[in-house]
């Protein structure tokens, strides 16, 4: 029978109502209270790392469940990370860049209705993620959800407030739950000597999301306070043109400060192609600029951060970036 361990954190999954609103309130022990016969499934233990909701999860939390995960590796065959889903997306990445090729698996999962409810996703969701992380197919960072297990590094969030929140963006979901069943489409096989975890990350990114006829004078801001911008750009990467001459200057003052630029799309699908348009190819070619391709937003801010933890060297950054980890990008 499987070992595992349960790291709770927060969440919609812990909440209980408050004159405030909801808060987490609900601990480990309390989230198994409301499952049946897990114990026929695996022993299970239980941490209380965090209880927070996930908009206050920040790069710091990320390191304290890596290292939480690391403390207990070797004592465990598997992990359960309950967690609020707002940003369950940018955990589930930032882990799988900081803990890589773990031939055990680490499962993230919460609900949008709190576990104490009766007509909640809850139940399901931690049963699941409990039943995926004791079995033998399952191995790396994923998310478990709706009856769904998607990559870590391709999990987005796409609704509020239905019980199918997230989706596995330009990648096919890794297994469905059905009938208590893990049906696996895809499986990973790491090595334990290939396990690595990492800590050092840089959290200087800024997310710039483009509107038609924005002032660009926020570039300033930006070229002061961070050492990473991503360029939310229109369509397959177009940046505008009736800008030309002011987002080269502010594109050759990055490059000068040895800022990193990486260009990415709005849309969530397909992902990114900057040698398409014009408006593109013309930015791209005169500044090497760099491109997230298929990636999710989620898993290239915490790409970057990852990356300019271990190097600013931009040939070194333009390597590790179209490096795929985690299955994290298709060139």
């Amino acid at each position: 029978m499987k070992k595992i361990l349960l790291i709770a954190t927060g969440g919609t999954i812990a909440s209980k109502k408050t004159d405030e609103g909801l808060t987490p309130k609900i601990e480990s022990n309390e989230l198994l209270s409301y499952l049946d016969n897990i114990s026929d499934i695996c022993q299970i233990d239980t941490i209380q790392l965090l209880s927070l909701d996930s908009t206050n999860i920040n790069y710091e939390h990320w390191k304290q469940i890596a290292k939480c995960i690391e403390k207990n590796y070797h004592e465990y065959d598997g992990f359960v990370i309950t967690h609020g889903t707002d940003t369950m997306a940018y955990t589930a990445s930032a882990l799988s860049y900081m803990i890589q090729n773990s031939p055990k698996p680490i499962i993230l999962t919460g609900s949008q209705k709190s576990i104490y409810k009766r007509d909640s996703d809850a139940r399901n969701n931690l049963f699941n993620a409990i039943l995926v992380a004791s079995s033998n197919d399952a191995s790396g960072v994923n998310i478990v959800f709706d009856n769904k297990v998607i990559l870590g590094t391709r999990a987005k969030k796409t609704r509020t407030k239905s019980f199918n929140a997230f989706a596995s963006v330009n990648y096919p979901e890794v297994a469905i739950i059905r009938d208590r069943h893990v049906i696996f489409y895809i499986k990973n096989n790491y090595r334990i000597e290939d396990l690595k975890f990492y800590y050092d990350f840089d959290p200087s990114v800024f997310v710039l999301k483009l509107i038609p006829g924005m002032d660009l004078k926020i570039f300033d801001y930006i070229l002061d306070h961070y050492n990473t911008v991503i360029i939310e750009s229109f369509g397959v990467g177009g940046i505008p043109m009736y800008y030309e001459s002011e987002f080269s200057n502010y594109f050759e003052k990055l490059v000068l400060a040895n800022k990193t630029i990486v260009i990415t799309t709005q849309v969530p699908y397909e992902g990114s192609d900057l040698a398409v348009y014009q408006v593109g190819r013309k930015i791209k070619e005169k500044y090497e600029l760099m491109e997230s391709y298929d990636m999710t937003l989620e898993s290239l801010v915490c790409k970057m951060m990852w990356i300019r933890g271990q190097t600013t060297t931009h040939k070194q950054i333009k390597k590790l970036l179209y490096t795929p980890i985690a299955n994290d990008i298709t060139l």
